[in-house]
């Protein structure tokens, strides 16, 4: 089996963007392996910001959740130990707590990369887990 890589809110979003088709057509290939990771978390998010940014009704995000269901090959639940992680990871790196979540979640799932815009590109966390932003 390949590495797993855990996903961020910011790169699923793009799977669903209108106006970024460039970044929606590089999620979409992300999102083609099958050894995709999210988590609780990302499930929050991704739905608060289609329903707030996007506009999406309530049948539509359940729509979509269902597709990430089907394409994600784990959905990590965040515990009372992933919250105490992310306060350790976000003292040490000075990432913010929500970031922090994004990276303890990761490091559980045990994956090797972690995507996302938010974090510096080719960051090595705990050396175990590696930031990509798939759009630089």
């Amino acid at each position: 089996m390949q590495d797993k890589f855990f996903l961020d809110t910011n790169v699923l979003i793009y799977a669903y963007s209108n106006t970024e088709t460039v970044k929606q057509s590089i999620s979409g290939k992300i999102m083609e392996n099958n050894c995709t990771v999210i988590s609780t978390q990302v499930l929050q998010e991704i739905t608060n910001i289609l329903r707030k940014k996007f506009g999406k009704n309530y049948t539509e995000l359940k729509n979509v959740l269902e597709e990430c269901k089907k394409n994600i090959y784990l959905v990590h639940t965040n515990t009372y130990h992933t919250v105490l992680r992310a306060c350790d990871i976000a003292e040490r790196y000075r990432f913010s707590f929500y970031d922090s979540m994004i990276v303890a979640a990761a490091l559980e799932s045990k994956c090797k990369i972690l995507y996302s815009e938010d974090l510096q590109h080719k960051q090595i966390i705990d050396n175990q887990l590696t930031v990509f932003n798939p759009f630089v």
